[in-house]
């Protein structure tokens, strides 16, 4: 069983333990951190890949709808908890998942769980959108379906159960994997993988030299082993 990681930011240290001892308890539910604030919490809801974030509003220097704001575009689940309900407005404009009113009960908890539950499994069916016409395809990226032209992807790096797409314009973070979206690119014949973590554009190629490739003003690691099926495919493009 696939276990979805939980981050739980209360100041209430009541309800932080509350919290973190109902998602125990929960077979699919695996708690990776805990914070009395928002501020200690931020760096680390920056690096990881967090599925799950249970988050107080009402919180000092930075309160929880604050830090939301303050947060990189990601395809997290927020669950707000509060004591007050006049924030549910302004919480459902910054799109989470679901608003809890305190005191947290198990059995409005568990309601909570299955609604991200069934959000995650929609984003990651919804992941990557076929197109028939092969000119262009659709990913589900911060809760929208956005379309990406192909021509415009410089190219496509892994991160755990994600991958991200870094085009021209803009990044988009999709929950894919890596062998499925490097698939879909096969109908595109200028992409190539070049490591096991990256995936590149070859028309956005700005120099290869033995152990990386310039993209743009990004440098890719070349792997050993995906070498020569690199060189062999840009001397036929």
């Amino acid at each position: 069983m696939k276990k979805f990681t939980c981050v739980v930011v209360d100041d209430d240290e009541i309800c932080l333990s509350i919290l973190s001892r109902f998602i125990q308890k929960t077979d699919d539910l695996e708690l990776v951190h805990s914070f009395s604030n928002a501020i200690d919490a931020y760096p680390v809801l920056q690096k990881e890949n967090i599925d799950v974030l249970f988050l107080d509003v009402e919180m000092p220097e930075m309160n929880g709808l604050e830090l939301i704001r303050a947060l990189p575009a990601s395809p997290m689940q927020i669950i707000l908890t509060t004591s007050r309900e006049k924030y549910a407005v302004e919480a459902f404009e910054l799109e989470v998942s679901d608003y809890i009113v305190k005191p947290v009960m198990y059995p409005r908890f568990l309601k909570s769980v299955e609604k991200i539950r069934k959000k995650i499994k929609e984003y990651e069916e919804m992941a990557i959108v076929p197109n028939n016409d092969n000119q262009y395809f659709f990913v589900r990226s911060n809760y929208k379906i956005v379309k990406i032209d192909p021509k415009e992807i410089l190219y496509v790096e892994a991160l755990a159960d994600y991958v991200i797409l870094f085009t021209t314009k803009e990044k988009h973070i999709v929950h894919f994997t890596m062998k499925g979206l490097e698939e879909k690119l096969l109908h595109f014949k200028t992409f190539a993988r070049v490591h096991r973590s990256y995936i590149v554009n070859v028309t956005h190629l700005k120099s290869v030299h033995d152990m990386g490739i310039m993209i743009g003003e990004k440098e890719i690691p070349l792997g050993r082993s995906y070498k020569q099926t690199f060189l062999d495919r840009i001397e036929t493009i």
